[in-house]
């Protein structure tokens, strides 16, 4: 995927009025920025993974531009604060698509599921929150080479919790996957990846408590 063209295609869909040079580099700061050098997971390999998963469930979205936007924006500030991190992206996010020119209805829409990533629990009925949420969970039902790499980097990201500590922390994460009745929201997503997510996510818990 080439995410400069994704950018650019992606705003003008969602009704950017700015010339093309204002576009481009918007893209390029926002690029810069899943290019930071602490980022192990939440990098520009993750971007273009969540908007493969966002094409692959678009057709059960409301507003897929807006959903495609918060892509960008979902991880755009990561500095590991949970919270504040997504209210930054969605602040940067509005300032941003303001600055664009898209429409003010839908930069608050692009801005609410940003902040909806801190917790990926849309409430009945939000599609476009479901697809989002869906596509940034796609990763669990990856092949294993790539959930291998996903763990590694996820590992890499809290480098300097101590091993217990981060297999204790992760193993809760796990369990409570684990736990949820369902974890996609969309027909289409649980169709597409909940068997394998489950399988990954029980081996992994497997490795971490041996």
């Amino acid at each position: 995927m080439d995410l400069a063209d994704a950018w650019h295609a992606t705003c003008r869909s969602a009704g950017a009025v700015a010339d093309d040079a204002a576009v481009a580099a918007a893209g390029e700061a926002l690029l810069a920025r899943w290019h930071e050098p602490h980022r192990r997971y939440h990098d520009a390999e993750h971007l273009a993974d969540v908007l493969a998963g966002v094409d692959a469930l678009a057709g059960d979205a409301a507003d897929a531009a807006a959903v495609r936007l918060a892509t960008w924006f979902h991880d755009a500030v990561y500095d590991s604060n949970p919270g504040s991190d997504e209210r930054r992206s969605a602040e940067l996010a509005a300032e941003v698509l303001t600055a664009l020119g898209v429409p003010q209805e839908r930069v608050a829409e692009v801005a609410r599921l940003v902040r909806l990533t801190e917790h990926h629990d849309p409430v009945a009925g939000d599609a476009d929150g479901a697809v989002l949420c869906d596509a940034d969970l796609a990763i669990l039902a990856a092949e294993p080479g790539r959930y291998g790499r996903y763990v590694a980097a996820v590992r890499a990201e809290y480098a300097q919790v101590p091993e217990p500590m981060f297999r204790q922390g992760r193993a809760m994460v796990l369990r409570a996957l684990e736990a949820m009745p369902r974890l996609y929201r969309t027909a289409a997503g649980r169709e597409r990846w909940e068997a394998a997510a489950r399988a990954n996510v029980a081996r992994e818990l497997s490795e971490l408590t041996a």
